[in-house]
């Protein structure tokens, strides 16, 4: 008896096995198309007539459901090459059977939808309709949240200030791109950096835009014949591979991307906007003049090319939000990656050069947790628990909270250039103290056009091959003699850094405009400097973005920087560093130093610049310090 027991359990359980090896085996569309009713190339109607393409994937359930809902600009489609793509499939796999529809759909003018494309620059109308729509079909509960990353998350803020009453709940993750003008931050969609611009766009924009004069479907075509047509046409269009290390130093920036070869499109537009031109306020950037009043869970990265402004955008939301529930209900996570490589992190979260731990966290329980609350009123406890800041610190590399940001244990503290006249290179005498110096000196190089100090990892997205992002050893970088180096002597207990970081620097120059740049470092007691974060300052913009203010030869400007965040721990030993300079290129574009447009100019001038410290003349950095 007790043998034939034995043997029937282990029948069971082989067949258990073969049964989930079976399942397994299954493709992602087999287990969605089981569990799930498609809806693919459902052309939702906007209020101008123009359709939406929108793949809708829902529970086989009589009971309406909630929606989790992304839309982008990027391809979809569910064949490319006449092959199956799985990435969105997983996607609605997931949401379905956690008992929410997913629906993706694509912004006015990319692939199958129709209308005209402009990057941020559709109707914020299109979003409003979207929610109207899908709230009152009847698989719908009438409760709606916003998913993505990127330029899936970059609309989510705009359209949200419409306050839809179905729209429940926003994750916006990297969502720099779509945040205008917040407080000092005035980035017109991460397209300027202290009004200079980020060349970032120049090389997204080059495999994004559509050219005017490609070939499209006619409008109005039938479902039935986009779901044939999607098996074979993707409608993405296919572009050579371009080497950005070149491609962005050609000149004049407006025509990187024809000297490419590339698409004509919204590019030859952009790139002539000032900071203030009116139709950055079109559209659908997020500008701090507009309401909020919408619960959202924020996620940003340290080394995304928006760390500053995004956080700027939670406080903000937190402190102005209509509501008194939607100010109660903002959540902050910053995690230590790159841009939306959150999930990416691992055991040993290697962030360029530098191992930073294990910086993984629960992003789906979470995310999952909140949309139950929000969309199904589900509450497991989970958002309850959360602090409304979770953090990660480099250095001591762990994760952190608190119940606002800056922490409120952070102490702004001041440090000083000082140096005897030549902080040229780290091998120069510049120094960071934390007494003003009270004799006045300045440190002096010249900036050249023409040989910019290049970009060499740092806070950014995008660039292709140009810029690989996150944190390098910056010491052969700092034998360069147009970068002033100022380090502080090594610390004697280990000090926290964590908020936004605040620069004041005291120029003069022999040219009538040009910029100034400051990156932050750790450094090592072996001699490794580790970049933290870095910004720009268009000196032409130093009084604000609504005028252009020329520099008089030789004449001293305090110079305010954009402010920079991390949160870092400098380990006993380690010192503090920043280094000066006047260009970061090709993260940043060049200042031709004419006083003229930049980007139709192909001569520049080469600059004496110098920065003064000392005196009447405080050059420093404000540090957000948190003592053991």
């Amino acid at each position: 008896m007790m043998k034939t027991s034995i043997k029937f359990i282990f029948l069971s359980l082989l067949l258990l096995l073969q049964v989930e090896s079976f399942a397994q085996e299954k493709s992602v569309l087999e287990q969605l198309d089981e569990i799930a009713i498609i809806d693919q190339k459902v052309m939702m109607p906007m209020r101008d007539g123009n359709r939406l393409a929108t793949d809708i994937y829902r529970p086989k359930t009589d009971q309406p459901v909630p929606i989790v809902f992304s839309r982008t600009p990027y391809n979809f489609n569910t064949y490319g090459d006449g092959e199956l793509r799985t990435r969105t499939l997983q996607s609605a796999l997931d949401w379905v059977k956690k008992g929410y529809a997913y629906v993706v759909q694509n912004e006015r003018g990319r692939f199958f939808s129709e209308g005209e494309w402009d990057i941020l620059g559709t109707p914020l109308t299109d979003g409003y309709d979207a929610f109207d729509w899908m709230s009152k079909q009847a698989w719908s509960n009438g409760k709606i949240g916003t998913l993505g990353c990127s330029s899936t998350a970059e609309w989510q803020m705009a359209a949200a200030s419409l306050d839809h009453p179905a729209l429940a709940a926003l994750v916006p993750q990297g969502y720099g791109a779509g945040v205008g003008q917040i407080g000092e931050f005035v980035e017109q969609g991460n397209w300027y950096r202290g009004g200079a611009g980020q060349m970032l766009f120049t090389a997204w924009l080059y495999s994004t835009q559509h050219d005017p004069l490609a070939p499209k479907l006619q409008k109005g075509i039938a479902q039935e014949d986009l779901l044939r047509l999607q098996r074979f046409y993707d409608m993405a269009p296919e572009y050579p591979r371009v080497d950005w290390k070149e491609g962005l130093a050609h000149l004049p920036v407006q025509d990187i991307i024809k000297n490419a070869n590339g698409p004509k499109g919204i590019y030859e537009e952009m790139i002539t906007r000032k900071p203030n031109d009116p139709k950055w306020y079109q559209g659908g950037l997020y500008h701090d003049k507009m309401p909020f009043d919408k619960p959202s869970m924020w996620f940003v990265s340290w080394y995304d090319v928006s760390s500053s402004p995004n956080i700027a955008l939670y406080n903000h939301a937190r402190e102005n939000a209509i509501s008194q529930m939607a100010r109660e209900n903002q959540y902050l996570v910053i995690a230590p990656v790159l841009h939306c490589s959150y999930t990416r992190a691992t055991e040993n979260t290697i962030i360029g050069e530098r191992s930073v731990g294990d910086a993984r966290w629960n992003y789906d329980e979470v995310i999952t947790a909140w949309f139950d609350l929000w969309l199904k009123g589900e509450d497991d406890g989970t958002i309850a628990k959360m602090p409304k800041v979770t953090y990660y610190t480099m250095g001591s590399n762990k994760w952190q909270s608190s119940d606002v940001w800056p922490p409120a244990e952070a102490k702004m503290t001041e440090f000083f250039l000082d140096s005897e006249g030549k902080a040229n290179t780290r091998n120069g005498n510049g120094k960071l103290v934390a007494k003003k110096p009270k004799s006045e000196a300045k440190d002096t190089f010249k900036y050249d056009p023409m040989n910019p100090v290049n970009s060499y990892g740092g806070n950014v997205c995008c660039t292709g091959n140009a810029v690989q992002g996150g944190a390098f050893d910056q010491s052969e970088m700092e034998l360069r003699d147009d970068i002033l180096v100022y380090t502080s002597e090594p610390l004697e207990e280990g000090v926290e850094v964590s908020g936004f970081i605040e620069s004041y620097l005291y120029l003069s120059s022999d040219v009538k405009d040009t910029d100034v740049t400051i990156k932050l470092i750790d450094v090592y007691p072996d001699g490794k400097a580790y970049n933290l974060d870095e910004t720009i300052q268009r000196v032409r913009y130093r009084e604000g973005y609504d005028k252009e203010v020329w520099m008089e030869n030789g004449k001293v400007y305090e110079v305010k920087m954009t402010p920079m965040s991390t949160s870092n721990y400098f380990e006993k030993g380690h010192r503090i560093r920043i280094e000066v300079s006047s260009s970061n290129f090709p993260r940043f574009d060049r200042n031709m130093n004419t006083g003229g447009n930049n980007y139709d100019e192909t001569e520049g001038k080469i600059a004496t610049n110098s920065i003064h410290h000392g005196g009447t003349h405080p050059s420093r950095i404000i540090l957000p310090m948190i003592r053991n």
